[in-house]
């Protein structure tokens, strides 16, 4: 029986003052084929957002400040488990955009750009429920 403990993961969400949301691709499966916010796993809930700063830099460079948190969701792992991702809202305060670790490519796109990308299951809505999309 698969444990049933949640995985603990935190995801940025990041605009730049275009408005636009930075997306990767990542660069290995199972998400391999499309794209998505950056974030990592976290070892504790006191960590989170210690997890979400260390994973935007490793992923894409940049050093970020987070504005608040959007909101939680359950997302399936795919091996019967769940991740309890912890959305995070930040900005970039500095650092150039670079693919990193777990990173094939990295990019900035505007509302109407997302909705026409291969994007992670049910990410727009999220985005929408959040108030960041369109």
């Amino acid at each position: 029986m698969p444990d049933q403990t949640p995985i603990l993961a935190a995801s940025a969400v990041i605009r730049d003052v275009e408005k636009r949301i930075l997306v990767i691709q990542r660069a290995n499966p199972p998400d391999k084929v499309v794209l998505d916010v950056t974030g990592r796993s976290c070892r504790s809930r006191r960590n989170i957002g210690a997890g979400c700063y260390a994973g935007v830099y490793e992923e894409t460079g940049l050093v970020i400040r987070i504005v608040r948190e959007l909101g939680q969701l359950g997302v399936p792992d795919g091996k019967g488990g769940i991740y309890e991702i912890h959305d995070f809202l930040a900005e970039s305060l500095s650092g150039e955009v670079v693919a990193g670790v777990d990173a094939a490519a990295i990019g900035w796109f505007r509302s109407n750009e997302l909705s026409k990308l291969p994007l992670t299951p049910d990410l727009l809505q999220y985005l929408g429920q959040y108030g960041v999309y369109p």
